[in-house]
């Protein structure tokens, strides 16, 4: 089960990074890195978990369940692909928040539409009650969100 779970991730993810790399309204250097596979599905880590407001790097990786250093790769990542920027915590002057910048917003818009398409593949593929049974057993399997 946890091979196909695996492998069904993966397979969403790629055709999520698919569909954004030809979405005509993600700016073009970002398009072209997911259609050259630049972009990868630990990258949508990002995409997934950083909050609108920002998040400190420990609670991104958190949430990503990643390590704080490897999350920390990608955000530098991100930061020179001009997705996200570090700002001074306005709570916290030792810490740093992570948010998005205009173009990474787009990028996360382009995220969702892309989710949203790759969702709807997923139950035309599976037929909408299989998709309904599917929903409510990985719902039920993860427990409350973090």
């Amino acid at each position: 089960m946890g091979r196909l779970l695996g492998h069904a991730m993966r397979r969403f993810d790629a055709r999520v990074l698919a569909l954004m790399a030809h979405d005509v309204q993600v700016p073009l250097a970002l398009s072209n890195l997911a259609a050259r596979e630049q972009v990868s599905a630990a990258h949508v880590q990002i995409t997934r978990h950083l909050a609108l407001g920002g998040s400190r790097l420990t609670e991104l990786a958190q949430r990503a369940g990643m390590t704080k250093q490897a999350m920390g790769d990608l955000v530098d990542q991100c930061v020179a692909w001009g997705l996200v920027v570090r700002e001074t915590d306005a709570h916290d002057a030792r810490a740093r928040r992570i948010r998005f910048t205009a173009t990474g917003l787009e990028w996360l818009q382009a995220f969702q539409r892309a989710v949203t398409q790759a969702e709807a593949e997923f139950r035309a593929e599976v037929g909408k009650d299989v998709a309904a049974v599917v929903l409510i057993g990985l719902e039920t399997y993860a427990g409350p969100a973090v």
